[in-house]
C-alpha cells in the first residue's frame, strides 16, 4: 500500500488528524484534506522542508508546549516524524484551548505521579532497609538488592523527568525563581557525576572565571538539572581518555552561558541536528531516557527565559545554555 493509502485509511474517522507528505525535495503533497481545515486555509504551501516551515507559512506561531500551535485564535497540535523513504509525515489535530481542560490534565498528571513514585520509594526503602547492615545477607542477596536499590533510583528520575517533561508540553511546568549565585549549581552538578566519570576513566572539571560571575533569577533545581543533562549526555559517548569540562562567562546582551564540552571525537552532523529532539531521537536510538533528559533540559531553561544549543568542531562537542542575568523574580506555577 502507498503512503497516500496507508494514511488516507488511517486517518478516515471525523476526529483523527489531517495528514501530508513532505518529500526529500521538499514538496508538499496532501494525503486528505482535513489538514487545511483544522488550519483554515484553502491550499496548503507548495513546499516546505519541515513541519516548522510548513506551519510558520500559514501563519501559525508556537505556544508554550512542544506541539501546540495557534493562529488568529485556531489552536492545533502538530507533529511529525520521518518515514523509511526519506519522506516526512506530518500532522495536524483542533486542540481545545480551555485552559481547566489543561489544568486538570495537569491535575491528572500529579496524581499518576504520586502514585507511581510512591510505589517505587516503598521499593526502594525496604531495599534500604535491608541493606543497613544489620540483618546477615549472602553475598548474592546484597548484590540483587544493590541492583534493586539503583535500579528504583533510575526508575524514580526517570519518571520525574517523563511527568515534569510532560507539564512543560502543556506549557506548566514549575519554576520557583529567586536570585542566587550559579557556580554553586555548576559545583553540585560536577560532583554528582565524579564517580561516573571516574569509572568511565573520564576527567571531568569545573572551569570558572576568576572573579565572580553575575547572579541570576533562576530555578536552581532546573538549571542544575539542565547541566547534569548536558554532563550525562557526554558521559554516554565518552571514550576513555576523553575530558569534559563545565564552563561559565558571562556572554553578549546581558546572559550568562554555561558550556559543557566533551573534548573527543565529536557527534556527527546528524547527530547535532537531532540532539533536543526528543521523540525522534527515541524512535532512532530505542532508548528514552538520554533523548527525555535533554529535552526537558531545553524545556527547563526556555521557562526561565533562557536557550540551549550545541555545537562542535574538530576538537569535540559542546552542550550550552545561556540564561538572562538579573531576571525579575516570579513564582512559578506549583502543581
Amino acid at each position: 500500500m502507498s503512503h497516500e493509502g496507508e494514511w488516507r485509511q488511517a486517518a478516515a474517522g471525523e476526529d483523527e488528524p489531517g495528514f501530508a507528505l513532505l518529500s526529500r525535495r521538499g514538496l508538499v503533497r496532501e494525503v486528505d484534506g482535513r489538514m487545511r481545515a483544522h488550519l483554515g486555509v484553502e491550499r496548503l504551501p507548495e513546499s516546505a522542508s519541515t513541519l516548522v516551515e510548513l506551519l510558520e507559512a500559514v501563519g501559525f506561531q508556537r505556544r508554550p508546549g512542544l506541539d501546540s500551535w495557534e493562529h488568529e485564535g485556531r489552536l492545533v497540535r502538530a507533529g511529525e516524524r520521518p518515514l523509511e523513504d526519506g519522506t516526512r509525515l506530518v500532522w495536524t489535530q483542533p486542540a481545545q484551548g480551555d485552559e481547566e481542560l489543561v489544568r486538570r490534565r495537569v491535575r491528572y498528571l500529579g496524581l499518576a505521579s504520586h502514585d507511581l513514585r510512591g510505589s517505587l520509594a516503598n521499593v526502594r526503602s525496604y531495599a534500604a532497609l535491608l541493606l543497613n547492615g544489620r540483618i546477615p545477607l549472602e553475598p548474592k542477596a546484597k548484590r540483587g538488592l544493590e541492583t534493586i536499590l539503583r535500579n528504583t533510583d533510575k526508575a524514580l528520575a526517570f519518571a520525574q523527568d517523563f511527568f515534569d517533561a510532560s507539564r512543560a508540553d502543556l506549557g506548566m511546568l514549575a519554576c520557583e525563581q529567586e536570585r542566587q549565585p550559579l557556580e554553586p549549581l555548576l559545583a553540585n552538578a560536577v560532583e554528582h557525576h565524579l564517580e561516573a566519570a571516574g569509572t568511565a576513566s573520564v576527567a571531568l572539571s569545573l572551569e570558572l572565571p576568576g572573579g565572580a560571575l553575575p547572579e541570576v533569577d533562576v530555578d536552581g533545581g532546573r538549571v542544575q538539572h539542565a547541566v547534569e543533562a548536558f554532563i550525562r549526555h557526554h558521559l554516554l559517548r565518552a571514550q576513555a581518555g576523553e575530558q569534559i569540562r563545565v564552563r561559565a562567562r558571562p556572554d553578549e546582551g546581558g546572559l550568562l552561558r554555561v558550556e559543557v564540552r566533551r573534548d573527543g571525537v565529536p557527534l556527527s552532523e546528524e547527530e547535532l541536528a537531532l540532539t533536543f529532539s526528543r521523540e525522534e531521537r527515541a524512535f532512532r536510538e530505542k532508548k528514552l531516557e538520554d533523548p527525555l533528559r535533554l529535552g526537558l533540559a531545553r524545556q527547563e531553561v526556555e521557562a526561565l527565559g533562557g536557550s540551549v544549543g550545541v555545537s562542535a568542531d574538530a576538537g569535540g562537542t559542546t552542550l550550552y545554555l545561556t540564561l538572562p542575568i538579573a531576571l525579575a523574580s516570579s513564582a512559578g506555577v506549583q502543581v
